[in-house]
């Protein structure tokens, strides 16, 4: 835990006690803050009560002796419309902040100096945090990782000159964040998404700039205009920017000895990831064995296991069509696990790579769309659940004549007809694998968000 001690004997108001609002509730009162915190969920009040964090209704606060209201990263702050106690501060005079802002000022008290990477992207950002603390823990460095990915910032270890701090940083994250200001700073890259929280594309864009705009040193993706377009404001206005590219540009690397990065979603990844150790002084050596060993994030193009040629890969987070098309034009020779929940559009926008599929392996409600879209061109069975399609999906891809079968979970649709969220499905996808005849686990993965 990292003890806020900034905000000690401050008057500080908390909304959101959830994950990570828990987190900054007893980070703040280890530093000494005199809090008060509040949930419209009585659940969740009740839990901090039980804690013996003091609660009470904000609304009932005298607000003009109030210091700061901290707000959990999923409150509206703006859009559609700014929660009830943001306007409360706002009539006040009083700062709105977040975990993120609050570590940062700990961070200048206890080791201004310390390394602090911060990620942000609209794509990839979870799988980039992990790899980047995990290539700077295979050279043996004190590494912490947390943020959006995991753990709560405010749950790692205190900053200290020599500990690096690796922190995936929601756009909810930034908007919270006034004094964000990483050593390294990464912006992947953009496309519209969350703009009901944020109002346009350009208010999106504008928030995820700033967390550039505060670093020493900034590693921004140029694949899309909207980066493109802050890389160039950035070195106009002197900032020292490194842009990364797919398609040229920000250096070369090379991944034929890393399974767990295949794609080109996963280059720009690795890219970035190449480009913040560089600038840590790591060696081309010590990031490519990182490179190597990078044992991938669970259900996101999770290497799982092998059989004879056949490769087993859990990629259970693609829910929706534009997510499984990166696994998909990853792999040639694909037995397809595919449905569950169907999403609006299905996966009509997947027809280019239906060539890459022998045979696909429909469950769930989406089974029936699926199949009709598939027609004729593509082959396919109606497995029904999981378990029966893994190994209908096994023993044809052991017949194949592909020198690497592919039994891929990429379900491109919701998984709560069948499983309570997308992880319980990748799980039961891993036992199905595990359970067959002959199978040789691969990498066991490590977990995270891409929200």
């Amino acid at each position: 835990m990292i003890p806020v001690t900034t905000a000690k004997d401050r008057r500080i108001a908390l909304f959101g006690l959830g994950g990570s609002g828990l987190s900054t509730a007893r980070a703040l009162i280890a530093g000494g803050a005199r809090l008060t915190a509040w949930d419209d969920n009585p659940d969740a009040v009740a839990r901090a009560q039980a804690e013996g964090i003091e609660t009470g209704d904000l609304r009932d606060l005298d607000w003009s002796a109030l210091d700061g209201l901290v707000l959990a990263p999923g409150v509206p702050l703006t859009h559609p419309k700014p929660h009830w106690s943001v306007d409360l501060a706002a009539a006040a005079g009083v700062e709105v902040i977040g975990d993120v802002e609050l570590f940062c000022r700990e961070r200048r008290v206890l080791a201004p100096k310390s390394p602090f990477v911060a990620i942000t992207g609209t794509n990839g950002k979870s799988t980039t945090t992990a790899l980047i603390a995990h290539i700077l823990r295979e050279t043996g460095r004190d590494v912490q990782l947390g943020g959006n990915i995991g753990t709560p910032i405010l749950d790692l270890e205190p900053p200290a000159p020599h500990r690096f701090h690796v922190v995936e940083c929601s756009s909810y994250q930034i908007d919270l964040a006034p004094s964000l200001d990483p050593s390294v700073g990464v912006l992947l890259n953009l496309s519209p998404d969350h703009l009901d929280r944020h109002g346009s594309m350009e208010n999106y864009a504008a928030i995820k700039a700033r967390l550039l705009q505060g670093s020493d040193y900034a590693v921004c993706g140029i694949d899309d205009d909207f980066c493109r377009r802050i890389a160039i404001g950035l070195e106009h206005d002197g900032k020292m920017v490194e842009s990364v590219s797919v398609n040229g540009g920000g250096g070369s690397i090379d991944l034929s000895g890393a399974p767990s990065l295949r794609g080109d979603h996963n280059l720009q990844n690795a890219l970035a990831a190449a480009a913040v150790c560089r600038s840590f002084g790591l060696s081309t050596d010590e990031i490519t064995a990182g490179l190597n060993s990078f044992p991938g994030l669970a259900h996101r193009m999770q290497i799982v296991a092998r059989r004879g040629r056949t490769l087993f890969v859990n990629d259970s987070k693609a829910t929706n069509a534009d997510a499984a098309e990166k696994s998909l034009s990853s792999f040639d020779a694909i037995h397809w696990v595919a449905g569950g929940l169907p999403k609006e559009g299905g996966i009509e926008a997947l027809r280019p790579l239906f060539g890459r599929i022998e045979k696909a392996y429909l469950i769930g409600e989406a089974a029936p769309q699926f199949a009709a879209t598939l027609g004729e061109a593509t082959p396919y069975e109606i497995s029904g659940t999981l378990d029966a399609a893994v190994a209908h999906a096994a023993a044809a891809a052991e017949r194949s004549s592909s020198p690497e079968p592919v039994v891929l979970l990429a379900p491109a649709a919701a998984s709560f007809d069948q499983f309570r969220n997308f992880e319980k499905r990748g799980e039961a996808f891993v036992n199905a694998v595990m359970a067959l005849m002959d199978v040789e686990p691969v990498m066991a993965g490590q977990t995270g968000s891409e929200a």
